[in-house]
C-alpha cells in the first residue's frame, strides 16, 4: 500500500496521539480501546452478530484500535470462519507512531505485532481467521468503486466540524448502498447532519448514550 500523505500528529503526555492536521485526538483520551469497545463494537451489536464472513468496514483506520479491538473480541466469541475487515484510509500512520500508540493497550498488543505490516506498507493482510484490506486515498472516491456491502460500519473519521469530508452526504449514502440488508451502522459523533445524512442512506437511526465525556452517540440499522 503507498502511502503518499502520511499523518502529521503529536503527542498528548497520557500517550494518545493528537493530529494536529485535524486538531483532534485519535481516540479518547479517557480509554481508547474501551471506547471503541463502547461505541463501535456495542453500536453494531457486536459480539453477538459474528458469524463466519461477517464483514466490518469502517472510514479512517487512524491507529487501527478499531481493528486490534474487533479481532480481539472475534477471538474471544469462539467463532469459527473468518472475520473481514476493510478500511478506507486517507491519511495513514507509519509502523513508529502505530506502536507508540498501541503501547497504551498491551493487552492487544499481539495482535498488534501480528498485523505490523499494515503499518508498514502493506493494504493487505491475511492470518487466516482475520482478513484485512486497508484501501488508502480518498474515501469519496474510493468507497464508491469499491463494490462490497458491509455488514457492520464503523464511521471514525475526525470530528465532523474539522473533517467534514469524511462525513458529507454523498459519502453516508454510499455507507447506505454498501451496507448489507439488516446491516449495521455506529459513531461517536451525534452531529444531527450526519444523523439525517445516514437516514437519506436508509439507516434507521437512534440517538444513544455516548462514551466517557461524549453524552451521546450515533447508531443505525440498513432499513
Amino acid at each position: 500500500m503507498s502511502h503518499p500523505t502520511p499523518h502529521a500528529l503529536s503527542w498528548h503526555d497520557n500517550g494518545v496521539p493528537f493530529s494536529d492536521q485535524f486538531d483532534d485526538p485519535f481516540y479518547s483520551v479517557d480509554n481508547g480501546l474501551e471506547e471503541t469497545r463502547h461505541v463501535f463494537l456495542g453500536g453494531n451489536d457486536l459480539p453477538a452478530r459474528f458469524q463466519d464472513g461477517f464483514h466490518i468496514a469502517e472510514l479512517g483506520f487512524g491507529t487501527g484500535l478499531n481493528l486490534l479491538a474487533a479481532a480481539q473480541a472475534w477471538q474471544a466469541s469462539g467463532i469459527q470462519g473468518t472475520l473481514q475487515f476493510t478500511s478506507f484510509e486517507a491519511f495513514p500512520l507509519y509502523l513508529e507512531a502505530a506502536r507508540r500508540a498501541h503501547a497504551n493497550f498491551p493487552e492487544v498488543a499481539g495482535l498488534a505485532a501480528e498485523l505490523a505490516p499494515l503499518w508498514s506498507g502493506d493494504d493487505r493482510v491475511d492470518l487466516g481467521w482475520l482478513k484485512v484490506h486497508i484501501i488508502a486515498g480518498d474515501a469519496r472516491s474510493s468507497l464508491p468503486a469499491w463494490g462490497r456491502q458491509a455488514d457492520a460500519w464503523f464511521l471514525d473519521g475526525f470530528s465532523p466540524a474539522k473533517n467534514p469530508e469524511l462525513w458529507g452526504g454523498d459519502l453516508m449514502r454510499s455507507v447506505g448502498r454498501q451496507t448489507a440488508p439488516g446491516g449495521t451502522c455506529a459513531t461517536y459523533t451525534a452531529a444531527g447532519f450526519v444523523r439525517r445524512a445516514l437516514e437519506a442512506g436508509g439507516f434507521k437511526i437512534e440517538r444513544v448514550p455516548g462514551f466517557g465525556r461524549k453524552r451521546h452517540m450515533t447508531r443505525g440499522v440498513k432499513k
